[in-house]
């Protein structure tokens, strides 16, 4: 694909700068493997090196030096790089077509513009939506809901009864409503209490490769619209996610817990079970989560305390060496002090 600099600014709606609009980019790349005819972008405190880069233009922000390169200004670069991204690396055309090497039930109901792969399964009374792409050995269980436009890719398991909302995509290797961890112990001996609830997937999520989202013991374990969740994540039965949340790689939730709208768990937290969060929290990579913790909060460290609190802590046991060091050279001149006095009083 070619476009102009003029082309791109109008397709990202903004300014440019450039003394040759009609230079002609060819693609779109990073800032150390662009060439003489890509695009990249750069942001604060990366400036300096964008100029110094081989790019051909530059996606920068408003108010920046922009060195002696074309420059498209716009409100949020990392946007428009990844509108670029979508733009010049249109995705991989699939033949909408239902492979006869697909295990369908005769009652499963299937949309309008389908692609179904070979070997995937789909049970009895589930529900494929329009446009939607099943990849080969998925697995849609009895009575499961998959919306429109959405993206399963290999392996990715949806038990029964589970629902997934519009344009969600489920990467390879994810189970949505495998059973919860419910477990009676008597005796010594662990008996299964058994999982009798879904799991509700709202619309725009992504979820990661080998995540899984546990059913519900009774009830829905519920993902949020907008929510974006990476490789390896677990989330427990029973456990709500609100809209528009960030969940990072190796995060792990126990189960029963409510959290708000665009809460941000960064890598490897954990929590225990049965606790509130509010909305807009940030949780700095390995927190572990103790108990509720209200809307608003930056919290970090284990077990999880604010911020600022946390910093505290850090700075203080960074410098538990020195104050061991200086109650040694302490105790050793009591202990001279004491030997000097038992010589006076003899």
């Amino acid at each position: 694909m070619e476009k102009t600099l003029q082309e791109l600014a109008a397709y990202l709606a903004g300014e440019l700068e450039a003394d040759n609009p009609d230079l002609v980019i060819t693609g779109v790349n990073g800032l150390e493997e662009a060439g003489i005819a890509e695009i990249s972008f750069a942001v604060p405190p990366h400036i300096e090196a964008a100029s110094a880069s081989r790019a051909a233009a530059l996606v920068l922000p408003y108010g920046v030096a922009a060195g002696a390169k074309p420059v498209i200004r716009v409100e949020n670069p990392r946007l428009a790089f990844a509108r670029l991204l979508a733009l010049f690396r249109a995705p991989r055309e699939i033949e909408r077509v239902i492979s006869p090497l697909a295990s369908i039930a005769a009652t499963a109901k299937i949309g309008e513009n389908v692609a179904v792969m070979p070997f995937a399964v789909i049970d009895s009374d589930a529900v494929i939506g329009s446009n939607s792409v099943i990849y080969s050995n998925v697995f849609i269980g009895s009575k499961a809901e998959i919306g429109a436009d959405c993206t399963l890719y290999p392996n990715v398991t949806v038990r029964e009864n589970c629902i997934v909302g519009d344009r969600v995509i489920l990467q390879a290797g994810a189970v949505i409503g495998g059973d919860g961890f419910g477990y009676i112990t008597d005796k010594g001996r662990h008996s299964k209490v058994l999982q009798v609830g879904n799991v509700i997937v709202g619309s725009d999520v992504e979820i990661g490769s080998n995540t899984c989202i546990d059913r519900a013991t009774s009830g829905s374990t519920v993902v949020g619209s907008g929510t974006k969740i990476d490789n390896l994540v677990h989330l427990g039965h029973n456990d709500v996610l609100g809209e528009n949340c960030l969940v990072i790689a190796q995060v792990g939730l126990s189960g029963s817990i409510t959290a708000g709208s665009n809460v941000t768990f960064a890598g490897q937290v954990g929590s225990v079970g049965h606790i509130k969060i509010g909305d807009n929290c940030v949780f700095a990579a390995r927190s572990g989560i103790t108990g509720d913790v209200p809307a608003n909060s930056f919290y970090a460290g284990f077990p999880a305390v604010p911020h600022r609190e946390w910093l505290k802590q850090e700075a203080a046991l960074r410098n538990v060496g020195k104050l061991a060091k200086k109650v040694k050279e302490l105790e050793k001149a009591l202990e001279k002090l004491t030997e000097e006095n038992s010589i006076k009083e003899q």
